[in-house]
């Protein structure tokens, strides 16, 4: 019977535990990756040499729509920008946003090392160029311009709610 029942909890906790996009059987090409990145403009200032570099560490990911790409609370590790698709951001009291195709989330965790501030969800199909944890503070050492560009944007996202909630 314990074993049952410790089957059962093992069952619970997989079935609460939010949808994780995967890495598709997609490859997009280096140049695609290429063609893909320098249409956005966080990394609009980015040398030909800092855009290679970004798209060798990128993974390919795509989720269907519901997909639950972050979690409020949860340990950030990944750096998300928007290949194809949209996506929902709630953050906590309420507050609601939809990012499109060359916008990005998951900064935040990566630069304080603190848990997820929103819950990103996949409002479409969505493709996403992921990078790790370790890319992401390589990339930002190394190009200073994509440093400032991630902390304007930030500041931005946090001038709005404080906007909102007043």
């Amino acid at each position: 019977m314990e074993l049952v029942n410790r089957m059962m909890d093992a069952y619970e906790e997989l079935k609460s535990a939010p949808p994780q996009p995967v890495l598709s059987g997609f490859r997009m090409a280096q140049d695609e990756k290429m063609e893909r990145l320098q249409t956005v403009p966080l990394l609009e200032e980015c040398t030909g040499r800092q855009l290679r570099e970004v798209a060798r560490i990128t993974d390919v990911f795509e989720a269907g729509a519901g997909t639950v790409l972050t979690r409020v609370g949860d340990p950030g590790e990944e750096f998300f920008l928007i290949v194809d698709g949209r996506a929902r951001v709630d953050v906590p009291g309420g507050k609601q946003s939809q990012l499109g195709p060359g916008e990005f989330f998951g900064e935040m965790s990566l630069l304080d090392g603190g848990p997820r501030s929103a819950t990103v969800t996949a409002e479409t199909p969505i493709r996403l160029l992921v990078i790790k944890r370790r890319n992401f503070t390589t990339l930002l050492r190394e190009a200073p311009g994509l440093t400032m560009k991630v902390l304007a944007t930030l500041s931005k996202r946090v001038r709005q709610l404080e906007q909102s909630r007043v």
